[in-house]
């Protein structure tokens, strides 16, 4: 995580070597790549056939008819805004039926993927989560917050954890109370892991504490020890047979 201003607290995937400090990695990783298709505007539109005639959707809004949603590259106010109106309105339309999150994400601003956690746990809707490339800092907890059972990832998926990290500047009693903000936060987060992964008691309590101590990688196996997800699926068949004994 990263305080990028004296009032934002972020959480980012990989620790600069030059400053020493958490960076944002979307330049490498997602949402600020020329690479990137929504970045760009080179959204695939799907065309169908109706009674009245031809309609066409951008292929994310498609998805969302099917109660499929994706968190796509960093994570911040912008990114969070779409994916709680998204949830939201999939849990009016339908409250008892799944919702499918999709993670591909470095992770990024704490409070902005708070919001996201906050609208999961809220609504009626079970969401499950799915991790596809990536799961990084706040990636990891949305994807860990997942319906118990229906946590799942594709099996070259990476996932890491880490503690929050920032930085303050101005008057020393501004950083005290940036530091304990700070602190505030990483016990916070910590339980949140714990509470969501934690299966075996204090002693598994206290691993996974160390672990989020420094950025901690895994891949999907380590991440199915560790609690984060529940299974590795690596086709649609193997999901669904999940789905239907979970």
């Amino acid at each position: 995580m990263l305080l990028q201003t004296p009032r934002h607290l972020g959480f980012c995937g990989l620790r600069s070597a030059q400053r020493g400090c958490l960076r944002n990695t979307s330049r490498w990783f997602g949402s600020g790549s020329s690479l990137n298709p929504m970045a760009s505007g080179l959204v695939p539109i799907v065309i169908e056939q109706t009674g009245r005639g031809e309609r066409s959707y951008d292929i994310f809004s498609r998805l969302l008819r099917e109660r499929v949603i994706m968190l796509y590259g960093g994570i911040n106010d912008s990114v969070a805004s779409l994916l709680v109106a998204q949830l939201l309105f999939l849990e009016a339309e339908e409250s008892q039926k799944p919702i499918h999150l999709y993670v591909n994400s470095p992770g990024g601003s704490v409070t902005a993927g708070m919001a996201i956690y906050d609208t999961m746990q809220y609504i009626s809707s079970p969401v499950h989560t799915y991790c596809i490339g990536q799961a990084c800092s706040m990636g990891s907890l949305i994807l860990a917050a997942g319906a118990k059972g229906h946590r799942q990832a594709l099996p070259n998926s990476s996932i890491m954890i880490h503690q929050p990290s920032g930085g303050a500047s101005g008057q020393a009693s501004d950083i005290a109370i940036h530091a304990k903000e700070i602190l505030r936060w990483r016990t916070r987060l910590t339980d949140i892991y714990v509470k969501h992964c934690i299966k075996d008691g204090p002693q598994a309590s206290a691993r996974f504490e160390t672990a989020l101590e420094r950025d901690y990688f895994m891949t999907a196996e380590e991440a199915l020890e560790f609690g984060i997800i529940d299974r590795i699926v690596e086709s649609r068949s193997t999901s669904t047979a999940g789905e239907k004994s979970g």
